[in-house]
């Protein structure tokens, strides 16, 4: 996945962060394709009116996530699936560490590509569901300038609300990519040399001086 097309998909989930806070009761009756929408809408206003997160400014975009992005999302299901069979012979302090680096380094891999965030909208595609689903796919397009970007979401249903499990970029999907390399990882110096490779690499992203 290109570097521009990752920027979008970071985006979309950092647009929550200046919507108003849904209440529980809320939050557990609206449709997936409702939080979706919400999100978007609020992405669009935060990228256009935040010079910090347009910069990248890594610590405003962390804190963004912890606040509010990740009540809309399955975090632990995301990395479990990204870990693969490892995840269940993982200890406790293995699970944190690899949630801990794992989401470091999705938004330090996406926060330098949010400038290019601008006059894109959202399109919410027809949903394939019924009332009783409990997992289900919402398909998006964003567009604006350049070409189209597709992001798809599969969401769970959850006691208090939709939440996003996994994301789908121009048809590749976020945790089968990092299942491949994550399991090259496994195969060859196991949990500990995962978390340790992940580490790595968060403290050389760090150190590397930001594109503009």
């Amino acid at each position: 996945m290109k570097r521009r097309t990752l920027g979008h998909l970071l985006a979309v989930l950092i647009g929550a962060s200046l919507t108003v806070a849904v209440p529980f009761a809320r939050a557990a009756e609206e449709a997936p394709e409702a939080l979706i929408q919400r999100v978007s809408t609020g992405v669009l206003q935060q990228i256009k009116a935040d010079k910090s997160v347009q910069s990248g400014d890594l610590s405003k975009v962390l804190t963004l996530v912890d606040s509010q992005i990740m009540p809309n999302v399955n975090f632990t299901r995301m990395t479990a699936s990204a870990v693969g069979r490892s995840w269940r012979q993982a200890t406790p302090e293995q699970k944190k560490r690899l949630q801990d680096e794992f989401k470091i380094l999705l938004v330090r891999t996406y926060a330098g590509a949010l400038a290019q965030v601008q006059e894109q909208t959202v399109a919410i595609k027809p949903m394939r569901s019924s009332p009783t689903d409990t997992e289900v796919l919402v398909r998006t397009e964003i567009v604006g300038r350049g070409d189209p970007v597709q992001l798809d979401y599969r969401m769970e249903k959850a006691a208090d609300g939709w939440k996003i499990y996994d994301l789908n970029v121009l048809g590749v999907w976020l945790v089968e990519t990092y299942r491949t390399q994550f399991s090259q990882e496994i195969n060859a110096n196991g949990v500990d040399g995962l978390i340790a490779s992940l580490a790595q690499r968060n403290k050389s992203n760090a150190a590397a001086p930001r594109k503009s």
